[in-house]
């Protein structure tokens, strides 16, 4: 199927959430800025963006977020100090984040859910289709996902949400895509969303995991979605009628990766994040690829 949608130019990123998980740490500090080698999570998720021609970012935030306004803005006092010490490298990566792209802010207020954080984007994203970035997955950006996902949004007219195969014994700590499978193409049609489902109940190993491509239809079914569980608005039950529904906007397609994430929703996913990428980093790797194998030994001794 083939349409003359508009290309992608917007990504919304949720980032409302308050980190329980890492308290105390995010007790003063939002759980985004907390760093995964030498840059906040959400710096790695704006990139994504940013480098697939995504420019106009709509971050969706809420009290105590003022530091990921800052990180993104200049500090001309802190710039100077750099540039008269001569130190280059750390003058341009602290520029860098400033030079990312368009980025905006607008509070979520109520804590109501994934599905109301998107909504709140409706009047800056308007009749266009969006991407919608979470921040606690970080994809590898060697790896193609979020391209590609704009590209089958641009083919079928309708929402793309990413997938990956896990193992069938932890598909319960995920939304479950029951799927079906086009001969010779590089998607799948969603029929319909589970979520969290017993292993037994589960309709396929095909976990949903924070990337999606939505066309603005979205918005109309969130205005009506009932709240669910935990009292909240489920991007999940939109995303369930879209895929059940017929017309403009209407259906949802996946894009099964097979590509390097690193989960930073949790403190050991996020601790093993950061030894990844640190590993793969072309100025700590040869130290930490040294170090670990002695290391590793000693705790098996």
């Amino acid at each position: 199927m083939t349409t003359s949608n508009p290309r992608v130019r917007k990504a919304v990123i949720p980032a409302a959430g308050l980190g329980t998980r890492f308290l105390p740490a995010t007790k003063a500090m939002p759980k985004e800025m907390l760093p995964v080698v030498d840059k906040p999570a959400i710096q790695y998720v704006v990139e994504e963006a940013v480098n697939v021609g995504l420019n106009d970012v709509l971050m969706i935030t809420g009290r105590n977020k003022r530091a990921l306004e800052d990180h993104f803005d200049r500090v001309p006092s802190l710039e100077s100090m750099l540039a008269e010490k001569g130190d280059t490298a750390k003058l341009e990566a602290i520029q860098a984040a400033s030079k990312l792209g368009d980025i905006h802010y607008v509070r979520q207020g109520d804590p109501l859910g994934l599905g109301h954080a998107v909504l709140r984007a409706k009047q800056h994203v308007g009749e266009e289709a969006f991407a919608v970035l979470l921040g606690d997955d970080l994809i590898d950006p060697r790896d193609e996902l979020l391209s590609t996902m704009i590209d089958v949004q641009a083919r079928t007219g309708g929402s793309v949400v990413a997938l990956i195969e896990v193992e069938p014994s932890q598909i319960s700590a995920y939304g479950c895509a029951d799927i079906e499978e086009f001969d010779g193409e590089g998607y799948v049609r969603v029929n319909r969303l589970v979520e969290k489902p017993s292993p037994e109940e589960a309709p396929s190993n095909l976990a949903l995991i924070g990337r999606y491509v939505l066309h603005p239809a979205v918005f109309n079914v969130l205005e009506k979605t009932e709240p669910g569980r935990g009292g909240e608005i489920q991007l999940t039950d939109a995303l369930q009628e879209l895929a059940s529904g017929e017309g403009e906007g209407y259906g949802v397609y996946g894009v099964v990766f097979r590509g390097r994430r690193y989960d930073t929703g949790d403190k050991l996913s996020y601790l093993q994040a950061c030894i990844q990428l640190a590993v793969d980093s072309d100025d700590l790797g040869p130290g930490l690829r040294e170090w670990l194998p002695g290391f590793a030994a000693g705790l098996s001794g």
